[in-house]
């Protein structure tokens, strides 16, 4: 009786929030694909992803209100900028906090540590530099309703959101797959060590594989800024959510991190109406429990060979 109730608004929320929560999820699956390391400070990799896209705008756009190509041309440009941003902070998170480890051999806590305190550093850097209070990215197109579908109103934003998480995640999906980059990623997700006699650069792509991951996590910083704000502590809950996206869907494998970004934003938006909305974390975090307990490799996930 529950879905009858504005069953279909919240479905089309549910999935705007999926395709985010599976652009962020990338950045977690991919690393630990390389590393069989969760990357923590993977969620301020998506917070600077939000302020290079407002930073940027907010010098394009201003006070003005763009609208037909224009409005094309500044998502373009917010979501380059975001993207630029997260792989900047990316990449340099890899040279500080995890390549001086791995050359010295050090235990997997240490590199737990040293994530947790570059992102905690990162974190209170934004802070202090940008203000404790959430900054509003110029909109570069003039939000309201696009069309219905099944009754309910589809925002322009869920469309932008749901076009450019699409193009990025077939994107990256066709890069892993057929590009020699992509052939690099794989070999090492499946045996460093032989990857590494094969002729395989590690470290390169380790780094590159950090970059992608930056890629797509600023790219959806601008994305969520555009209906949230952009703050320093705008990264802690969806990073949360993307990785509880990441394991349902089997961390490690890159479509399953799709899978379970969009289930993870249907279920817990659809369990507000039925349980209401003050349960919509508590249900999100909820699963990431049970799938641990039932299934720890996630729906498409399969234990991996030899870390790097």
């Amino acid at each position: 009786m529950c879905f009858t109730t504005n069953f279909w608004p919240f479905l089309v929320q549910g999935l705007a929030d999926g395709f985010l929560y599976a652009l962020i999820a990338l950045g977690y699956t991919l690393v630990y694909g390389v590393l069989q390391l969760i990357n923590f400070a993977h969620s301020e990799v998506f917070m600077s992803g939000g302020f290079a896209s407002y930073f940027v705008l907010e010098a394009l756009i201003g006070t003005s209100q763009p609208h037909g190509m224009a409005s094309v041309g500044y998502v373009a440009i917010g979501i380059g900028a975001g993207a630029f941003g997260g792989a900047l902070v990316a990449f340099l998170l890899e040279r500080v906090a995890y390549r001086p480890l791995r050359r010295r051999n050090a235990p997997r806590l240490a590199f737990l540590i040293s994530a947790i305190g570059a992102s905690y550093f990162i974190y209170n850097l934004a802070g202090k530099e940008f203000g404790r209070n959430a900054l509003e990215i110029p909109a570069p197109f003039l939000n309201g309703p696009a069309f219905t579908l099944f009754g309910a109103t589809i925002q322009t934003d869920y469309v932008v959101v749901a076009i450019c998480a699409i193009v990025m995640l077939i994107i990256v999906d066709r890069v892993v797959a057929m590009t020699r980059l992509g052939k690099g990623i794989r070999a090492v997700a499946q045996d460093a060590e032989t990857a590494s006699l094969m002729g395989v650069n590690i470290n390169r792509v380790i780094s590159q594989t950090f970059v992608i991951g930056g890629l797509l996590g600023g790219a959806a910083g601008f994305l969520f800024g555009l209906n949230f704000g952009v703050a320093y502590t705008m990264g802690f809950t969806p990073a949360l959510k993307a990785f509880t996206a990441a394991v349902l869907g089997g961390i490690g494998n890159i479509r399953g991190a799709v899978l379970g970004g969009l289930l993870l934003g249907v279920i817990e938006n659809l369990s507000v109406t039925c349980i209401g909305a003050n349960w919509r974390d508590v249900v999100a975090f909820g699963i990431l429990v049970v799938v641990l307990l039932v299934r720890p490799t996630g729906i498409l996930g399969e234990r991996l060979g030899r870390s790097a």
